[in-house]
């Protein structure tokens, strides 16, 4: 097992307090500092520790990348073990692709590469799908999203 990351209770503040109502103004990390009670500085270098030590994975805003024009879709493919690691560089080399994780098979589903693609028109989505089997050989699923829900997840750090 690793072992646990340590953090005090000024970076739990942090993780906290960057949850939600993230000021849009031209200084957003000196407010945010500033309701914290803390230099902008500060804030900088233990939010960038926290992503180092991968206390935080991600820190970043969510966009509607529809509403701008363009599109994301869920894939997914099949890829034999043999051929896992050259498909996964195939997959990964392409800027496109985020979240790309693999999923252990079980009985209910033979899909064990997942990823997003991410474009910047509706149009591109096919044209990477297209790009990903021509250099894999390998057919890729592409699940668009039908509907869309909000869960907004706050979660807090305790000691």
């Amino acid at each position: 097992m690793p072992e646990a990351a340590c953090i005090d209770a000024t970076d739990r503040a942090i993780i906290d307090g960057l949850q939600g109502d993230f000021p849009i103004c031209e200084r957003p990390y000196a407010e945010v500092a500033s309701r914290l009670g803390m230099a902008e500085a500060e804030l900088l270098e233990r939010l960038q520790r926290l992503l180092a030590t991968r206390v935080l994975t991600r820190f970043g805003p969510m966009f509607q990348v529809e509403r701008m024009g363009g599109a994301f879709v869920l894939a997914a493919m099949r890829v034999p073990e043999a051929d896992w690691l050259r498909v996964l560089d195939i997959v990964n080399a392409f800027p496109e692709v985020a979240h790309n994780y693999r999923r252990e098979s079980d009985r209910n589903c033979e899909f064990n590469m997942w990823f997003v693609l991410a474009t910047e028109t509706a149009d591109a989505i096919h044209a990477v799908v297209a790009g990903i089997e021509e250099a894999s050989g390998l057919p890729v699923f592409p699940f668009p999203k039908l509907q869309e829900y909000f869960v907004e997840m706050k979660l807090t750090v305790r000691p």
